[in-house]
């Protein structure tokens, strides 16, 4: 009986020092302060101008070509996660390039409901 206690009072402690999970990885949509908004789900994003293509996908980076007519056409995007709700975005691969900080969107009002209304 005492083991079986003690087995559980460990088990008790060990939930009690576990911190909430978060998810440490780009995917996901991503808002910039002046209403721009991008997405992305593994290789697949959908740009801020709307177009649905593949890109070079690592869990904590991403990397595509601009289509035309977006900003940077024809050049490369690069995006590194550098926390859990921060990416920096760069127009071309050069560190020096022009970088924009981008934010994870918050969740809508019919993500968090499910599309239903309260009752």
């Amino acid at each position: 009986m005492t083991r079986h206690l003690a087995r559980f009072v460990l088990v008790l402690v060990a939930a009690g020092l576990a911190g909430p999970a978060f998810a440490d990885a780009i995917d996901g949509n991503w808002c910039h302060q002046d209403g721009r908004r991008f997405a992305i789900r593994g290789p697949q994003i959908v740009t801020p101008g709307g177009k649905q293509m593949e890109g070079n996908y690592g869990r904590h980076d991403f990397s595509y070509t601009a289509p035309t007519p977006e900003r940077g056409a024809g050049g490369v995007i690069v995006m590194l996660l550098l926390n859990e709700n921060t990416v920096r975005l760069r127009y071309g691969e050069a560190a020096d390039s022009t970088a924009e900080t981008w934010m994870r969107c918050a969740p809508s009002i019919s993500a968090v409901s499910g599309g239903r209304r309260p009752s």
